[in-house]
């Protein structure tokens, strides 16, 4: 890492990539937690309306059955008769007119049973007082928890136990008219619905702080029921907003929703402790933020890598640059170049010192074969007249002797050697089967009926351009180590086509083959440009020989055919 630190222009950029991926992850970092706190005020909020509106579900169905029951008294006269009787008067005038108005051939109806079996068993207790008034009193039955009764009678209607209040619970009003004229109001139920059997319906729902205030600012607190959770709730119902926060001392904060209800005159106000509502889902906080950090991380160990990799490449141009300007070309060690713009000069930097190491390399070794080869034609030019006059000699006297076979072969052979002393060093392929052919005739003078030959070798080859003589050592190394004397079919074919990218000339033989090892051998000696072994003179001064006329584009391939003997494969591309 600090390799590249010490490059300016990478530190510079370094210190900018960090404070930029450090405001990226403190940005998304307080972006999710945001998101994650409205999800969770979101959840309340639902929670909150589901519980509202089980609330208002259930004084809609109290007004349902208190309606449902109003019309069964004025259905039932018997029944509003003893409703008008348990009006107005004390126990013992209740129970005084019940009895006189009695007949023993009916049942007794009781008004404050028929109003329990109908209200409270149903209802399960919701309903927990019900009062039937005049002007001025009223008598009340009360039921508890378990649904038993209790009677008050002649309570002025301003005493406490009918003084409404939302800690008491919600009334509802109904007129008791005379049946017999509608109009004329002879009394008053009034239904209390009990607050805490009412709220007690939503303790499922999971509300920190749940309050109904009414209109007159009276609290009931559903849950949390302190004094500095009541002042809240007052706080959130002044403010007049269906949602928000509230701001308080130090870093408590708190988000309410208010619902206001259709049925009676209350709110229902929820609270939400924004900071225990963190403590609780501290865990799900924790591992965003432990994830977003190791994110940032990564990103930053990335930077590092593709920074000190950037670094390392514009190292390695100054030292290529180096090496170039003091003559340097020795190979340098390998680097793993990246798709980027010093990747790219890095790569040719290197590529160019190899081509200008090859080249200079090459230059060298062409100009010693070049005085090499000027020896040795040299050498072979001295009198070669003697030679040719000799071989005509030999060859009168076979035609003397009626051999036309050996006079043919020395024909052949002088022609031969007149072509390789005479002709150009660069020939055309078309020429160079020529020499082929004469060569491999006098081979098959030699193996009569034992060796045949074939040259199937496209036009379109025959006139690129080669060196002259390569092509008779491949076929001499047939005869050296391949052919068999004892065997009546020794073949040795020239096949030679234009492929797509490639001009392939092919020699295949019918001969021994090669041992795995001693091919392995081979194609590892063909591909280094040193001093032939003793063993491969022929096949390697071939392939150098071919390898610095065309260069790259040239490829060389040794193999045993399937069946018997040796294929060699030489592909110059069109290139």
């Amino acid at each position: 890492m600090g390799s590249f630190l010490q490059i300016k222009i990478y530190r510079s950029k370094f210190i900018a990539y960090t404070v930029f991926v450090v405001s990226l992850g403190l940005a998304l970092g307080t972006l999710t937690c945001a998101v994650m706190l409205y999800q969770w005020i979101e959840n309340v909020r639902s929670d909150a309306v589901s519980a509202f509106a089980r609330i208002e579900n259930e004084l809609q169905l109290d007004a349902d059955r208190i309606e449902a029951y109003m019309q069964r008294i004025y259905s039932n006269n018997r029944l509003m008769t003893d409703a008008r009787y348990f009006l107005g008067n004390s126990a013992e005038e209740y129970q005084t007119s019940r009895l006189q108005d009695s007949h023993f051939t009916e049942p007794l109806v009781s008004f404050p049973d028929d109003l329990k079996a109908f209200l409270y068993g149903s209802v399960q207790g919701v309903i927990s007082q019900i009062s039937l008034h005049t002007e001025s009193q009223g008598n009340m039955i009360r039921f508890d928890s378990s649904g038993n009764g209790s009677f008050s009678f002649r309570l002025p209607n301003t005493d406490e136990a009918f003084r409404e209040t939302i800690e008491k619970g919600f009334v509802y009003r109904k007129k008791l008219s005379d049946p017999n004229q509608i109009s004329r109001q002879i009394g008053e139920f009034r239904f209390l619905v009990s607050s805490e059997q009412l709220f007690k319906k939503i303790d499922s729902y999971k509300l920190d702080t749940a309050a109904a205030v009414s209109t007159s600012g009276e609290v009931y607190m559903i849950s949390d029921g302190n004094s500095y959770a009541e002042g809240l709730v007052l706080q959130a119902a002044e403010d007049g907003r269906n949602s928000g926060y509230l701001s308080l001392s130090g870093l408590k904060n708190v988000y309410f929703f208010t619902f206001s209800s259709t049925k009676f005159d209350y709110s229902f106000i929820v609270l939400v402790d924004l900071p225990l509502l963190i403590r609780q889902n501290a865990s799900i906080i924790a591992v965003v933020l432990f994830i977003i950090l190791m994110s940032m991380i990564s990103v930053l160990l990335i930077i590092v890598y593709n920074l000190r990799d950037d670094a390392r490449f514009l190292q390695r141009i100054i030292y290529s640059i180096k090496r170039v300007k003091t003559a340097d070309f020795t190979s340098n060690f390998p680097a793993k170049y990246r798709q980027n713009e010093y990747g790219m000069i890095a790569r040719e930097l290197d590529d160019m010192i190899l081509q200008l190491d090859k080249h200079i390399r090459t230059e060298y070794l062409l100009k010693l074969k070049q005085q090499e080869t000027e020896m040795k034609a040299l050498q072979h030019q001295i009198n070669p007249h003697f030679l040719y006059n000799t071989l005509e000699a030999i060859r009168s006297t076979a035609l003397v002797n009626r051999d036309v076979d050996t006079a043919d072969a020395i024909a052949t052979l002088g022609a031969l050697y007149r072509d390789i002393v005479k002709k150009e060093n660069i020939i055309t392929i078309g020429s160079e089967l020529e020499l082929l052919q004469k060569y491999l005739k006098i081979m098959e003078l030699k193996y009569p009926r034992r060796f045949y030959y074939q040259l199937n070798v496209d036009e379109t080859l025959l006139s690129l351009s080669t060196v002259k003589f390569w092509m008779q050592p491949l076929a001499e190394n047939f005869f050296v180590h391949g052919f068999n004397p004892g065997n009546e079919f020794n073949l040795l074919v020239v096949n030679g086509w234009e492929a797509d990218a490639h001009y392939v000339l092919e020699f295949v033989d019918n001969g021994k083959g090669i041992s795995h090892t001693r091919l392995e051998k081979i194609r590892q000696n063909l591909s280094s440009l040193d001093d032939a072994p003793a063993q491969s003179i022929g096949l390697h001064n071939v392939y150098i020989r071919l390898h610095f006329f065309y260069g790259e584009v040239f490829s060389m391939e040794i193999a045993n055919n399937e069946e018997a003997g040796v294929k060699i494969t030489v592909m110059i591309a069109k290139e």
